[in-house]
């Protein structure tokens, strides 16, 4: 066994023990650590394969936002520890059967993808007889047939995948406005400063004389 199968092994249980407890776990902080351990392992995972960009995305958005989100509004709303299991039980059938149709559409995928192995094969070879018999003394082709996870993943999110890509921003965007406009309130009992009223005003009816008895 390679060091690098090992780490696989170990960041894989690691995450499915860390999962389990997430879900098992009746604080809800400590949940919270435990998805946070999720992640972390996770992006280990992401690591492995050769994917580090989406390891950074998952460090940066997951753990350092909604993580960290989720174990604020626990703090801040005081949520209490559940003593009872009985709503776990409940939600039991529901969870089971959610994890077989997850597992089954991942079998699914896996098998699809399996499928093109060969021809997955045959392109490495003609790659290789292409650059042992032809291209012996240049290294353009490197750079050019093997682009780095961040070029994969740009070039298709802005070519193939644009259109969801805008629609995911647009509908972000409108949550942010609803949050904005869900808060925003004014207040009557608190007096504010009125910029256009201060700018209309002049010297005649800025100064006034006072009567003042000695």
């Amino acid at each position: 066994m390679t060091f690098d199968i090992f780490l696989f092994y170990l960041f894989s249980i690691l995450a499915l023990l860390s999962a389990f407890c997430t879900v098992t776990s009746k604080n809800p902080i400590h949940s919270v650590l435990f998805l946070v351990f999720v992640f972390f392992n996770t992006a280990g995972l992401l690591i492995l394969l050769g994917v580090e960009f989406l390891a950074m995305l998952f460090l940066i958005v997951y753990v350092g936002a909604v993580a960290v989100l989720f174990l604020f509004v626990m703090m801040m709303l005081n949520v209490k520890i559940s003593e009872s299991s009985s709503a776990i039980y409940r939600y039991l059938p529901i969870g089971l059967f959610l994890s077989i149709l997850f597992l089954f559409e991942i079998f699914l995928i896996i098998e699809g993808d399996l499928k093109s192995v060969d021809n997955v094969v045959f392109i490495q070879s003609e790659y290789k007889i292409l650059q042992t018999e032809f291209l012996v003394n240049t290294s353009w082709i490197d750079s050019v047939i093997s682009p780095t996870n961040v070029d994969v993943i740009g070039s298709v999110l802005f070519t193939y995948y644009s259109y969801f890509f805008i629609m995911a921003s647009v509908i972000l965007l409108v949550a942010m406005i609803g949050a904005i406009a869900l808060t925003l309130h004014r207040r009557s009992d608190v007096r504010r400063q009125d910029i256009y009223r201060q700018l209309q005003r002049d010297f005649e009816g800025a100064t006034y004389l006072v009567d003042k008895k000695i």
